[in-house]
């Protein structure tokens, strides 16, 4: 089975500095992932995947979260909504059930007008088309608690595709697209690796990667994977860039360590992804996750 996908995961916006600051770093290393025959992006993967798809060099995007742009958002998350969130995963019934829980969440967010919304996001991206790579942004329906993977044939514009895997319910409203609203795909699943499924090679970059009660973790849904057969590399952030990325993920003015952070650990990740991206590697199915 042919092809390469590169999975990249929810984490806020330090998470996705991090992400960013891996990918050049690996690129330095002389191991480019932006050649992806598939990109999947979840929330603060979305940010990074659309700007890792639109062409622009890795080492370019790197240096963009490392210097100060003036686009400063600072959001936080309370201990009522965390038990909020805790609850809707831990309480009877399914998956689907968890997220329409969460739904009810979202659509009691703080109001923001959407052309403040989109302004923001369009800000963070170097192209507002969508890329001829292929690339998936997730999303879940706030009233069905359905999946939804947008592309270029969607219907939605890519600003409208990363607004919505961004809206983390309780914090951002949810968006409008074709008639229905759309919140945070991470609500599924922190990274939606299974999405990667059809390809051989699979990395998955993990700013959170545990699972929680009704919702699969990344360590889990890398498993699956292996046992498909797929050589599979699941990279964490390790304890330096844990302590980078910071307690409060949503917070922007941490872009530039998290992005350090990421961009050093590529040292230590490379091997790892390596053996389960390039070809002249030996078969390396089931590659354990690193952190």
């Amino acid at each position: 089975m042919p092809g390469r996908a590169l999975v990249l995961g929810s984490g806020g916006i330090t998470g996705m500095a991090w992400e960013v600051g891996l990918l050049a770093g690996l690129a330095a290393r002389g191991l480019d992932l932006a050649g992806a025959d598939l990109v999947v992006g979840t929330s603060a993967g979305a940010l990074a995947g659309a700007q890792v798809t639109s062409g622009t060099g890795l080492a370019e995007l790197y240096q963009a979260q490392i210097t100060p742009d003036g686009v400063d958002v600072i959001a936080g998350m309370s201990r009522g909504l965390i038990i909020r969130y805790a609850l809707a995963y831990v309480l009877p019934g399914t998956p689907t059930r968890a997220r329409i829980r969460m739904g009810r969440l979202a659509l009691a967010s703080p109001e923001l007008p959407e052309a403040e919304r989109r302004e923001v996001i369009g800000a963070w991206l170097p192209r507002h088309e969508w890329p001829a790579r292929k690339l998936l942004i997730t999303a879940v329906d706030v009233a069905s608690g359905k999946f939804a993977a947008f592309g270029r044939s969607s219907g939605a514009t890519l600003i409208e595709a990363v607004s919505a895997s961004c809206a983390v319910p309780g914090v951002w409203p949810p968006v409008r697209i074709n008639g229905r609203q759309w919140m945070d795909g991470g609500m599924r699943s922190a990274t939606n690796a299974d999405l990667a499924a059809d390809y051989a090679r699979i990395v998955v970059l993990a700013p959170i990667w545990q699972g929680f009660g009704l919702m699969k973790g990344a360590i889990r849904q890398c498993r699956q994977l292996a046992r498909l057969g797929r050589a599979v590399a699941l990279v964490v952030p390790d304890e330096q860039a844990r302590a980078a990325i910071g307690q409060n993920l949503l917070d922007s003015s941490r872009r530039a360590p998290a992005a350090q952070a990421g961009y050093a650990q590529a040292e230590t990740a490379a091997a790892l992804i390596a053996a389960a991206w390039s070809p002249e590697f030996p078969d390396s199915a089931g590659a354990a996750p690193a952190a």
